[in-house]
């Protein structure tokens, strides 16, 4: 039997591989393991944010098509999930990853330089980082600047010696800061930093200029969170983020807007720029911490895992303002925004990497007239 050699093997094996997959998934048996040859159920992973969202549409996914076998949804945070969902094509990796941030330029690299060539990019609806304390607990007014000088690892490039938020702004409580917060992992995490820490710091001129001359040494400076204690990763587990203030009142909670509002007998938010986090507030864009969520999608499986196409559809069932997931939780996004994904779902329309970065595809120039 003829060996093709590497340089040959490899090419064919990205193209081919989709279609023995589809194949394979539609003909074969399961074996239900995420590890095997073969799967009939849907798989999603990432963020802890998205997660209450994502079960309850399987749910009702579940009641729609009882055809159709549950889907497993998991938490592993949206940097573990993307590493996952970009970690090839095929039925021992995920359909989807749920994610509270937009996927990066190098993450979208690298699903290319593993196969995933086709992803589905659709805006689910809207999220906010609400800062929040246990009911009567510590009252603070704050701002990104307040948030970034208290908890940067060298505020300014300089060394943190903030202890209590009056030494942050003698307007402030007495009080020692202790913030409880989501890890590295977590697409609130990267939201904090670019939403609420990075805009705080380039409150100074110093560090706005440095974006431009070190961008690198800005990203440090600016979003590197101190380890002193006076930020406490509590993991992917928003839920024990709201226990730990509720039995400490003078501490405060970073989490999604959704588990401030499923707690708000146990909780009030904080206020930021004198905004409240409420619906309102983060659809209108007024609380600083407002985001979009989103769920990535392999357009390969969509032929291959049964009922993926069905699963999307249910998001779009539910996510309007008046629908089941507004009701615990989900800031619907505008109707613009929702016609716009619908559209990517029904026609499947795929990401390009000028989607992400905003620069223009280059145009090819034609070859002078007469050349081959």
């Amino acid at each position: 039997m003829m060996t093709l050699p590497d340089s040959v093997r490899r090419p064919l094996r990205g193209l081919i591989a989709p279609a023995l997959f589809g194949g394979l998934l539609v003909l074969a048996g399961c074996d239900g393991g995420a590890g095997g040859g073969s799967r009939d159920s849907i798989r999603a992973v990432g963020s802890s944010t998205v997660l209450p969202f994502a079960k309850q549409v399987a749910e009702s996914f579940s009641r729609s098509y009882p055809e159709y076998k549950s889907p497993l949804v998991e938490s592993t945070g949206t940097g573990g999930g993307i590493q996952l969902f970009c970690s090839g094509v095929g039925a021992d990796t995920p359909d989807m990853a749920n994610a509270s941030r937009r996927m990066k330029p190098a993450e979208f690299d690298k699903c290319q330089a593993n196969g995933v060539e086709d992803i589905i990019e659709i805006q689910v609806g809207l999220d906010g980082i609400a800062f929040a304390a246990a009911k009567g607990g510590i009252d603070l007014d704050l701002s990104p600047r307040i948030v970034y000088e208290a908890l940067a690892a060298n505020p300014y490039g300089r060394e943190q010696t903030a202890e209590t938020w009056a030494d942050v702004d003698p307007t402030l409580p007495d009080t020692p800061i202790l913030v409880y917060g989501p890890p590295s992992t977590s697409g609130t995490r990267d939201a904090l930093k670019e939403l609420v820490l990075e805009a705080g710091c380039d409150t100074n001129p110093e560090m706005e200029a440095l974006k431009k001359s070190d961008p690198d040494r800005h990203q440090q400076i600016c979003t590197e969170v101190r380890s002193d204690g006076a930020y406490s990763d509590q993991g992917e587990q928003d839920n024990l983020i709201v226990q730990k203030i509720e039995a400490n009142p003078r501490s405060v909670g970073i989490f999604g807007y959704s588990y401030l509002e499923e707690n708000l007998d146990k909780v009030d938010g904080l206020t930021m720029n004198g905004v409240e986090p409420t619906y309102e507030n983060i659809a209108s864009f007024d609380y600083p911490g407002a985001r979009p969520l989103y769920v990535y999608v392999k357009k390969a499986h969509t032929r291959a895992i049964p009922g993926l196409k069905e699963f999307l559809q249910e998001w779009v069932k539910m996510w309007d303002e008046d629908g089941p997931l507004a009701r615990t939780g989900l800031v619907a996004s505008s109707p613009e925004v929702r016609a716009e994904n619908e559209r990517k779902i029904d026609q499947l329309i795929t990401l390009t990497r000028a989607d992400l970065t905003g620069e223009a595809v280059a145009e090819e120039t034609p070859a002078p007239a007469g050349d081959e």
